[in-house]
């Protein structure tokens, strides 16, 4: 019936047609533009983001030189005498973040592995949405778990341990970016085509040779993506870090001390005790235009290693 009214003479009239085919292409043009507009959107909000930052930043830098920030090893902006410092913020930020890889891309890689090649479908359906349910929880939640489980278990390790410490805080964050390295990972490993494995199959490899040996070294660009993209979310962390390893600006690699990273330097000044326009109020965005810029940095070398990594094994 339908087909009948396609094909009367009056739908198949030029008129018709027509019609049919401007609207069509009105339709198709404002699909466009609103694609256009969503797009442009987003760049100029990331330009807006970046333009404010910078244009604050550079305020700061008129008044504290870039060799007395980024060599100096005291932070106090806040406190007589000054001091403007950067670097124990800098390597708060280095330790959460190393520590936080160290937990979470073996295991996240491991699990991948597991849950692409050894696991059954009914585990795989059970233990990914698991996994994936992490990602869901508020970042103060991991904070408050950080400072009343995850100290207390390790203060039976190192009894010297402070109640506000990196190894905590890099534990914490480690749990939290693990849903993201595993379930990554999960999906490079299971685009690898299946002829791959066969072949190896075929020539006698036993089933971890074949993960080790094809499947790893075939998805490589898309675990080291999964794991900068989790290491990108390590850095930016806020609450979490704040909570669990303190905002003690100390220039240490000591796991067991309390620190603090650029993010929850940001969230202290931004609490509003700070008066606004002042050098002080100033500070959090040269830090915050650090934090992008080292980003961006991360973001640049994952794209690099990616793409090379991808021609080599495709």
């Amino acid at each position: 019936m339908i087909s009948d009214k396609l094909d009367s003479p009056a739908t198949n009239s030029p008129s018709f047609l027509k019609r049919r085919g401007g609207w069509l292409f009105f339709k198709e043009q404002g699909i466009r533009f609103v694609c256009l507009l969503c797009a442009c959107v987003s760049i100029a909000t990331t330009f807006g983001i970046v333009f404010i930052l910078f244009k604050e930043a550079f305020v700061f830098f008129t008044r504290v030189t870039p060799w007395e920030f980024f060599s100096g090893t005291r932070w106090a902006p806040l406190f007589e005498p000054s001091s403007y410092g950067v670097l124990p913020l800098l390597c708060g930020t280095f330790v959460i973040t190393v520590g936080a890889a160290l937990f979470a891309i073996p295991l996240g890689v491991l699990s991948g592995i597991y849950l692409s090649e050894y696991a059954s479908s009914r585990v795989r359906n059970t233990v990914k949405p698991s996994l994936e349910l992490l990602a869901g929880i508020p970042t103060v939640v991991y904070g408050y778990f950080g400072v009343l489980f995850v100290t207390p278990l390790l203060k039976n390790v190192f009894p010297s341990i402070e109640v506000f410490n990196a190894l905590a805080g890099a534990i914490v964050v480690g749990i939290m970016i693990l849903p993201l390295v595993s379930t990554l990972c999960e999906d490079a490993l299971s685009a690898v085509p299946r002829s791959l494995k066969e072949g190896a199959y075929a020539l006698g490899s036993t089933k971890f040779e074949v993960s080790v040996k094809v499947v790893f070294p075939a998805a490589f660009s898309g675990i080291v993506a999964s794991s900068v993209l989790a290491l990108s979310r390590a850095v930016g962390e806020t609450m979490a870090v704040t909570l669990a390893a303190g905002m003690s600006p100390t220039l240490s690699l000591n796991p067991l001390v309390s620190i603090q990273t650029m993010t929850s330097y940001i969230v202290q000044v931004s609490r509003g005790d700070t008066p606004a326009g002042s050098i002080g109020y100033q500070t959090i965005f040269a830090v915050g235009a650090t934090l992008l810029v080292i980003t961006m940095i991360m973001n640049i070398l994952a794209h690099y290693l990616v793409k090379r990594y991808r021609q080599v094994y495709t």
